[in-house]
């Protein structure tokens, strides 16, 4: 019998109530269940690396697992983050989804949800589960059940052109993180003769607004057991939109028009020294490498920080069974192999993301010692939590719909800041 998913795949986690070892009564072992280990199977592992060097070290992870594990095979099969949704929709209800999933932790929810996903909880080692944080591993559990293992994940933060600071006579900030406030005036102090202090492409602005709300206690959504969300809007949630509308309409420190552009627009405007900072994910730390003009020096700044520290929200990749697969004590070997510290570490750095597990991590701080940036993002890693608002019901209808549109109309200055509140509560009332 198949079950048929939600049309809209929503953030569920916080409502599932589950039984068994499959989220929503699959056929996967029990809890207490392991398969006949001399029994030679192959399992098939859905990848969605796409970068060269993550998919080389994706295909060494495989290759070294079936030299050394003659009697479990996987098969690598190549899938895209494109269609990646779509695609297991078909396959679970079809019943033909692949053994090992990767995908990331937000969309695996919806399908945890619906009984689609094997409960890992009895099957991955003590020493994994204890080297990633409370905060991690809460973005993939649903009562006290593991419905995939995190692998690597990706921060905000500030990019800097280093030149443009000694040009400034502006000093490089170091230390374990650095205050909203005093990014604000640094971003002063670089402005000067048409070159901002700051560009952040803020096109699709929800996603770090909340993410970074996290450092100023900023939550949006208090969600019950059940996943019933309530949303509260007050200064923590407020605090960065507001920073950064000073920054660009009282400061002009910040250039509006990157406030309606993506992050791959603003980039080159950084790159050709037309800001002195630049605001995005951590993994474009490897296209600044990559496509950076001869001598152009830069670096990251330390993990940005509000009231709260410099705590963000993340929803990391992940690695999921199959609640059909008939092997899911094998399948969750296998993921622990793959998030042991040299492999996760090649992962994390072929997508310049950041592992999940603490080993990786200072694995990861071991290969690339000394390399610009790598130190500063890894930091970061220690912070990443999981944002009340992954465990609304409701949250992807309301941000596309509400809070992006009310978030934009207030980075254009169209509305004021307590429009803005007054439009996202609104806005989440008229969808429950």
């Amino acid at each position: 019998m198949h079950r048929t998913p939600r049309a809209a795949m929503t953030l569920a986690a916080g409502a599932l109530l589950l039984t068994g070892c499959a989220f929503g009564g699959g056929q996967a072992p029990t809890a207490t269940e392991t398969t006949d280990p001399t029994e030679e199977v192959t399992l098939t592992f859905q990848s969605l690396a796409f970068q060269d060097a993550t998919i080389a070290a994706t295909e060494s992870i495989v290759d070294s697992w079936n030299s050394e594990h003659p009697e479990t095979q996987i098969d690598l099969v190549q899938g895209s983050w494109d269609n990646v949704h779509d695609q297991l929709v078909t396959q679970f209800q079809g019943g033909d989804a692949p053994d090992i999933i990767h995908n990331e932790a937000s969309d695996m929810a919806g399908f945890a949800h619906d009984g689609y996903l094997a409960d890992l909880t009895p099957f991955l080692s003590e020493e994994l589960r204890g080297d990633v944080s409370e905060g991690v591993w809460s973005t993939v559990t649903a009562n006290d059940q593991i419905f995939a293992a995190p692998t690597i994940m990706q921060s905000y933060v500030a990019f800097a052109n280093t030149a443009a600071f000694e040009a400034a006579g502006v000093e490089v900030p170091t230390g374990e993180s650095l205050a909203w406030e005093d990014l604000r005036s640094i971003a002063q102090e670089l402005t000067a003769d048409g070159t901002y202090g700051l560009g952040w492409g803020l096109k699709s602005p929800t996603a770090p607004f909340m993410n970074l709300a996290l450092g100023e206690e900023g939550t949006f959504f208090e969600v019950d057991p059940e996943g019933e969300a309530t949303i509260e809007i007050g200064e923590g949630e407020l605090a960065i939109p507001e920073t950064v509308h000073a920054m660009a309409y009282e400061d002009q420190s910040l250039d509006p028009v990157t406030l309606t552009q993506t992050g791959a627009d603003v980039l080159p405007g950084f790159l050709g020294g037309s800001y002195g900072m630049y605001i995005g994910g951590s993994f474009l730390a490897q296209q600044i490498a990559d496509t950076a003009p001869e001598g152009f020096e830069w670096t990251v700044l330390p993990p940005l920080a509000g009231s709260a520290g410099a705590a963000q929200g993340t929803s990391p990749q992940t690695l999921s069974v199959s609640a059909d697969s008939e092997y899911v004590d094998r399948a969750a070997a296998f993921i622990d192999y793959y998030m042991q510290a040299e492999n996760l570490a090649a992962v994390g750095e072929g997508d310049c993301l950041i592992p999940t597990t603490g080993a990786a991590r200072d694995a990861l701080a071991t290969a690339t010692e000394g390399q610009t940036g790598w130190a500063e993002m890894l930091a970061s890693g220690a912070v990443l939590e999981a944002a009340p608002f992954q465990l609304a019901v409701n949250y992807p209808q309301w941000k596309d719909q509400y809070a992006t549109p009310a978030f934009q109309q207030y980075l254009s200055n169209a509305i004021t800041l307590e429009q803005l509140s007054t439009q996202l509560t609104e806005g989440w009332d008229s969808i429950q």
